[in-house]
């Protein structure tokens, strides 16, 4: 080999370099090419080599050297092709004769930072640690069994409220002819207040997910409103709606997002004089809490036909979110401009609430909606949120706890007198150890309304692969295995919206009962424990003595 040569080999990867390692066995392999066919990253392709064996033939057997040209699956070196260990292979093969091993002595960090770009990953956090809210127990429990309070036979009304809730005596009501009106001369109003259920699922654009994905959302809480009763709303997240569903009636179990970069907000706008129904509620969004202080990114790969139209914007272009106008000089002045402007948009009649990361300032945005006699609540995103962009510098070190930032909000309103007034929206890390329902119940008797979930309803409902091992994980690249996270038609395909839509009222009915074995034996089921402290214990006393509550052991 001539040194030339010798240089350009050992400068290329190996496998042992890389995080999967894919097992492909000649002998099981029929080469019906189906795992060739369903990789996303085309870590895999149908290959020719040439392989030398030593046999011996004949009465009088003599070995001797014999070439012969045989197929077989052969996974790249490429580090732009690398192996996401998804296996969706091994789920297509009829033979198991393939299979993603992961291989804990990569280097894959190393060789993936290219270009001066930190390494980034979607969908779960590196941190594997049970979050403090799988650290609580419900301790305070009726001491007699009472069948009546069972979930299945009694009467439970799982419903919060999401709007400024005020007090009798500050409502501009009076007796007119004796009856009691709006007192119009009082240049008050009442605030907007809708009955929710106190489990939404949060803010993931059309974009960030695929248009089946979405789709299967959308019809899944139709479905649990219209058929089953439960009030359950939806987040847009950033970058608009489509025109069809804005102005059909079904927009009132949804929350559309206004963010930092106001895409497809030209539309939403024009489409509110043909709105048959007012949304559910307008989310400003401030920040999120995997990347707290830093703007969303979708990526050009996902800039497809259908997002450039929602959006507004050229196809093939990377869409950062751009940083607050110049006009807005502070966080306080920009949630009072936006909340105002929001709220006369659609005459007043929709709650409008900002959105912003869990950090050790939430309290300075907090005291300021409370002024603020047009704001309708405030959603707080804790660092356990799921993210299909961010460094892993920011998810590993970067922001707030859920639990003890929303416990001190909310003690915060304690002191004023507010606890019931200004509702608190919890989310960031709900259910990411599964337990949905107590991590919910644990939220709301820590002093939140009501909980957003979004992590957690993906891997429920389209049986997301991610995992904290650095498995899958490439909803930034959009070329999720699952369909969940792309905009590629050859990849979304794959996910059934109907199927999607059925696991989600599966989810919520399941989530509904769980709720209810929950608050029952607490003696509440008519309305819920918000801020019931009491009810709850940690076995870790530091977590014990940060939230305020009882310590077991």
């Amino acid at each position: 080999m001539e040194p030339a040569a010798r240089l350009d080999h050992n400068h290329e990867l190996t496998l042992k370099d890389f995080p999967y390692i894919v097992r492909w066995r000649d002998d099981r392999c029929n080469r019906c090419g189906r795992c060739t066919a369903v990789c996303p990253m085309f870590s895999i392709e149908p290959s020719v080599v040439v392989q030398r064996i030593v046999q011996s033939d004949g009465a009088t057997p003599e070995p001797k050297a014999v070439r012969r040209v045989v197929t077989v699956v052969k996974q790249s070196t490429d580090i732009d092709r690398s192996c996401i260990g998804c296996a969706t292979c091994t789920l297509v093969c009829p033979n198991e004769a393939i299979e993603p091993e992961y291989n804990p002595q990569h280097k894959f960090y190393f060789h993936k930072n290219k270009g001066g770009h930190p390494y980034r990953r979607g969908g779960r956090r590196n941190n594997p640690l049970p979050s403090t809210l799988d650290r609580l127990r419900f301790t305070r429990i009726s001491m007699l069994t009472d069948p009546a309070l069972d979930a299945g036979r009694h009467e439970f009304r799982i419903r919060t409220y999401l709007g400024r809730i005020l007090p009798a005596e500050e409502l501009p009501m009076k007796m007119i002819n004796g009856k009691l009106e709006v007192d119009k001369t009082s240049g008050l109003f009442i605030p907007p207040v809708r009955e929710i259920y106190p489990v939404m699922i949060g803010s993931m654009s059309i974009g960030a997910l695929s248009p089946t994905m979405w789709e299967g959302l959308a019809m899944g809480i139709t479905y649990l409103n219209e058929v089953d009763g439960m009030p359950v709303v939806m987040c847009s997240g950033e970058g608009g709606m489509p025109q069809r569903l804005l102005k059909s009636r079904f927009i009132k179990y949804f929350i559309p997002q206004i963010a930092s970069g106001y895409f497809g907000w030209d539309e939403i706008v024009r489409a509110i004089p043909h709105m048959i129904e007012d949304p559910c509620a307008i989310e400003i969004k401030y920040g999120q809490g995997a990347k707290p202080g830093d703007g969303g990114l979708l990526m050009a790969h996902k800039v497809l036909k259908l997002i450039s139209e929602i959006r507004g914007v050229p196809m093939g272009v990377d869409l950062p979110s751009p940083p607050t106008h110049q006009t807005k000089y502070s966080i306080e002045e920009s949630v009072a401009k936006m909340i105002q402007s929001m709220s006369m948009a659609w005459g007043f009649r929709v709650p409008v609430y900002p959105k912003i990361s869990g950090t050790r300032t939430a309290k300075a945005v907090l005291n300021n909606l409370v002024r603020n006699p047009y704001a309708a609540g405030l959603s707080i995103d804790g660092e356990d949120g799921g993210t299909g962009a961010a460094y892993n510098v920011s998810m590993d070190t970067m922001g707030h706890p859920i639990a003890s930032n929303i416990r001190e909000c909310y003690l915060d309103l304690v002191k004023q007198g507010k606890q019931n007034e200004l509702p608190l929206i919890a989310a960031g890390g709900i259910g990411k150890k599964g337990h949905l329902a107590a991590n919910t119940a644990a939220l709301i008797m820590l002093g939140a309304s009501a909980v957003s979930i979004g992590k957690y309803i993906m891997q429920a409902a389209a049986d997301c692969n991610g995992d904290e091992l650095n498995r899958c994980n490439v909803c930034n690249i959009g070329k999720c295995p699952r369909g969940i996270t792309t905009q590629d038609p050859k990849l979304y395909r794959r996910l059934d919206p109907d199927k999607v839509a059925e696991r989600v009222v599966e989810v919520f009915k399941s989530l509904d009962v769980e709720l209810k074995k929950i608050f029952a034996p607490m003696g509440r089921s008519t309305e819920l424990p918000i801020g019931m402290s009491d009810g709850i214990s940690s076995d870790d006393p530091a977590i014990a003595e940060r939230l305020q509550i009882s310590y077991v052991c």
